[in-house]
């Protein structure tokens, strides 16, 4: 597996049992998105297995599980221009937690455009 220039193995690895299953077109993608953004990106979430506790919480799992997600950790203006550059490159499933704490956006391939807020 490429992590590419900007991201390492350790931050995809589910935080339940340490595995590390990623889709090498998605990370090429969000290694665009971030050479785009021109910033680093923290990843709070990258793959999950099937028993991470917030999947096991689903009636299906997530994108997660497939290793075409991670979760951004981002606020504010910085979260826009993300989300902005991160249409422009193709990501198709974009969820938006923008209050509280532990702010990020959520990225994804999925099959049809979707976007959401928690």
């Amino acid at each position: 597996m490429n992590y590419g220039k900007y991201f390492t193995e350790a931050e995809f690895q589910c935080k339940h049992c340490n595995e590390v299953k990623m889709d090498q077109n998605f990370l090429d993608r969000l290694n665009k998105l971030r050479e785009s953004y021109g910033k680093p990106m923290r990843i709070s979430s990258g793959y999950r297995c099937a028993q991470h506790p917030a999947e096991r919480t689903k009636v299906t799992t997530g994108m997660h599980t497939t290793g075409k997600a991670a979760d951004i950790a981002i606020e504010g203006a910085e979260a826009v221009q993300l989300l902005s550059l991160a249409l422009s490159l193709g990501f198709t499933g974009i969820g938006v937690q923008q209050k509280g704490t532990g702010r990020f956006l959520h990225l994804d391939l999925r099959d049809k455009t979707t976007i959401w807020s928690y």
